[in-house]
């Protein structure tokens, strides 16, 4: 029987988490369970940094950035002892069930907590928006509007200059955030690490956008490309006198993180974080909760943990067709 329970982020920030902390806790009050909050992750879980956290306590959290419980990266985590550190510092808080709040590699540490018996449910949140069980992710909506609003930006200079620009966007290994930003950004290329491209073909690119007179061209680069930002840099540097013109690099970096969540992210957050209660007072553990087809799902870890989530190739080729 569920009588309290806690909640935790891991792994990298997104906009939107501390909607997903706030439901988490309002949604097991409102189950009659005692709500606990875990200080930096599966660092603060094994240390016992595990303390209650209650209604008032997530007041006014709705539009902040960032995660107020704060995260941590832990390498003991991953080992079999750690993970038993884990479960005995749960234990001995009273802890029946926990919430993890996070993308791949935290749901692989929740996973290795289910397989160790111990009531489990996961929230998809990362802007990578890589995590398969989701269409999308906490955080994605609100990393991919700072993306295009830097795009936006850049071309009012790029058109001024009659310049090129490189702009790199997060996202790891996942090229989804470049391929939508630059897709709504109006760029005339993305590059993306699922599809193979080289500094020739982008010079290409940018030479026929010249000669069509266009004002401005704008690369978008996932960070996880095969050439990214810096490797671009530094061929167009070396490349200069015969491709005749050279780019302008800015990487986007961790602001894409930062800032208040969209409206979307919100109440992404919201309805994820009172679906994985729901699924845990219903006894359903070891389950990571995610949107599909515009419903909250549950999607078992196992199915869920280190799978590849692939791009939707009609969203590759509509980049193709718009550049």
């Amino acid at each position: 029987m569920i009588r309290r329970i806690a909640v935790l982020t891991s792994g990298g920030d997104a906009p939107g988490m501390n909607a997903a902390i706030r439901a988490v806790v309002r949604a097991g009050v409102t189950n009659g369970w005692e709500t606990y909050g875990v200080k930096l992750g599966y660092e603060g879980l094994i240390s016992g940094k595990i303390f209650p956290l209650g209604k008032r306590d997530v007041g006014g959290i709705i539009q902040r950035g960032g995660t107020i419980l704060g995260s941590a990266r832990c390498p003991e985590f991953k080992t079999e002892a750690g993970q038993r550190m884990a479960i005995r510092s749960l234990n001995e808080a009273g802890i029946d069930a926990l919430v993890v709040i996070g993308g791949n590699g935290s749901q692989a540490g929740n996973l290795a907590l289910h397989r160790m018996g111990f009531p489990v449910a996961g929230v998809a949140s990362t802007i990578d928006n890589d995590l398969f069980g989701s269409e999308i992710t906490i955080g994605v909506d609100t990393a991919l509007n700072i993306a295009i609003e830097a795009i936006d930006r850049l071309k009012t200079t790029a058109s001024s200059h009659q310049r090129a620009f490189l702009l790199e966007v997060m996202g790891r290994n996942c090229g989804y955030l470049a391929l939508m930003s630059g897709i709504a950004g109006g760029a005339e290329l993305v590059v993306i690490p699922e599809v193979d491209t080289n500094p020739e073909q982008i010079a290409d690119v940018l030479r026929e956008a010249y000669e069509k007179g266009k004002a401005h061209a704008i690369v978008i680069v996932a960070e996880g490309a095969t050439y990214n930002a810096k490797a671009l840099d530094e061929f167009f540097l070396q490349h200069r006198e015969r491709l005749g013109f050279e780019l302008r690099v800015t990487i986007l970096g961790h602001v894409q993180r930062g800032g208040s969540p969209s409206a979307y992210d919100r109440i992404l957050a919201s309805r994820l974080g009172a679906a994985a209660i729901t699924e845990i007072a219903k006894g359903n553990y070891g389950v990571l909760v995610g949107l599909q087809k515009s419903q909250i799902v549950p999607t078992p870890l196992e199915d869920a943990v280190g799978k590849k989530k692939e791009l939707d190739p009609e969203m590759i080729k509509l980049a193709r067709i718009l550049d």
